[in-house]
């Protein structure tokens, strides 16, 4: 039985496997569809989400499964103050495997060492979002046709970003790959990705504060939101919320092939405007993460596939 707590949990051989069989789900979705028949996934979302829990939820019942569970800790026991620990030895006896979601750093990966079935962490306060970072490679791979030799720019919160994050834990394994790091001082990222990620596995990186001055070198942009739950005052999150707008005149910067890509909820960073532009990927991402999630939920059940 494996969990999946990080991305760096599957081997790049594993990673692209995993990802060769979203493809071919994303492309042949109706030979997967009874693969997990009479197979349950418990979704347990301590926090608020609606791409991730749509997602999950979405991805088991295209493989014919089915889901239950609760979508904020206000309506399941933790409000009594049941353990996550607890509340996996209970899932365990209903469902045969479960997606937690929770603010606490290292909650799905206790919950996941009281468990008796495949735990996925679908998002762990600032720390870790997996899922949605094999979504995100399996985005990139698909646009631009390879993981290696591509100059990435991540935007926005990169203190507070678990996407960011587990983005580039996951994409320094591929070769020639660089990053443009642009943020305003107090959201750049953490020093503990800055040293035992970056700089200890030599890998090009710059930080600079200008979109505008990184635009033109980059094959990838990842827009991220200032996160308003992360911030202890709302004085900090007002000042900080509208440092970054990709409009229509910053993508006159951008190259042809570039992509835009955000792991959403988009709240202003990103202007409407940008939306028609074919180099606005978000939209088709979240699609890709329901792919993602169903190869993720097969491979985690270890389901023979169709031939």
């Amino acid at each position: 039985m494996r969990h999946l707590m990080s991305p760096l949990d599957f081997s790049v051989e594993e990673l692209d496997r995993l990802l060769d069989l979203a493809d071919d789900i994303g492309a042949n979705p109706g030979k997967y569809a009874h693969t997990c028949d009479g197979k349950r996934l418990a979704t347990l979302f301590y926090e608020p989400s609606t791409r991730t829990r749509l997602s999950f939820e979405a991805a088991m019942m295209n493989l014919g499964g089915k889901v239950l569970g609760f979508s904020s800790a206000d309506s399941s026991s933790a409000a009594k103050g049941e353990s996550v620990a607890d509340t996996l030895r209970v899932t365990s006896c209903y469902a045969d495997i479960c997606a937690m979601r929770h603010p606490k750093e290292g909650a799905p990966l206790v919950a996941s060492m009281a468990s008796s079935i495949p735990v996925i962490n679908a998002g762990d306060g600032g720390h870790q979002h997996p899922t949605q970072t094999l979504t995100d490679l399996l985005t990139i791979r698909s646009l631009k046709g390879r993981l290696n030799n591509l100059t990435i720019g991540l935007c926005g919160d990169l203190k507070f970003g678990r996407t960011v994050h587990s983005l580039i834990e996951a994409l320094v394994r591929y070769s020639d790959v660089r990053f443009v790091l642009i943020s305003p001082e107090e959201l750049r990222i953490p020093s503990y990705i800055r040293e035992d990620v970056l700089n200890r596995g030599h890998v090009p990186f710059k930080e600079v504060e200008r979109l505008e001055d990184a635009l033109p070198d980059l094959d990838i942009l990842y827009m991220t939101r200032v996160q308003k739950e992360r911030f202890f005052n709302e004085e900090d999150y007002v000042r900080m919320k509208d440092f970054y707008i990709l409009d229509r005149q910053k993508m006159e910067l951008a190259r042809e092939d570039m992509f835009v890509l955000h792991p959403l909820p988009r709240v202003n960073e990103i202007a409407v405007e940008v939306d028609s532009d074919p180099r606005a990927a978000y939209f088709k991402q979240a699609q890709y993460g329901v792919y993602v999630r169903m190869a993720l939920i097969l491979t985690l059940l270890e389901v023979e596939l169709p031939c």
